[in-house]
């Protein structure tokens, strides 16, 4: 079967936001091209539909619907150790990194549908309608899942809590 010529501008348009999607979702660069390519794979051979109608929805929803079945899997790939023993220091060149690093973590250890629906709604920046048709829901748990995706974030110390937020605001 001849590669449809629309398919591969598609994927060289789109392939590094994709990629980025993929990597927040997964955490790992190696991975998130894994992930990228089977959903492309997923889509191809049906792409004269998809073509059609909408393929930046349908290629993004058969991303996280991939990623979703890949977190339901027993085994995960290998873990990270614990944190370093060290906190890095006042102006540090990579506190960023660092903090990077603690987002990841704070994010691989939310469930698949609450990480998905940041990565859409914060990254993606689809609003919540949007969202909740990416994943198949409704707007309600689109919000539900958020919110409590964002506690967890902010328990976990990644995120400050509503009332800090706005005390940092003010100083």
């Amino acid at each position: 079967m001849p590669e449809p010529v629309d398919f591969h501008d598609f994927v060289a348009a789109r392939r590094k936001r994709l990629l980025r999607s993929a990597w927040l979702l997964t955490g790992d660069w190696a991975a998130a091209e894994d992930l990228v390519q089977t959903a492309l794979v997923r889509c191809y051979p049906h792409w004269r539909r998809i073509a059609t109608d909408n393929p930046d929805a349908y290629v993004r929803r058969t991303l996280f619907n991939t990623y979703a079945s890949w977190r339901r899997r027993r085994w995960h790939g290998e873990l990270s150790t614990a944190d370093l023993p060290q906190q890095p220091a006042e102006g540090d060149q990579y506190a960023a990194a660092d903090e990077r690093h603690r987002l990841l973590s704070a994010l691989d250890r939310l469930p698949a549908r609450q990480r998905a629906t940041l990565v859409l709604r914060y990254f993606e920046d689809l609003s919540e309608r949007d969202t909740a048709v990416a994943l198949d829901c409704s707007v309600g748990t689109v919000k539900s899942q958020t919110a409590k995706a964002l506690a967890h974030l902010r328990t976990s110390g990644v995120l400050l809590d509503p009332h800090q937020e706005n005390e940092v605001a003010h100083d």
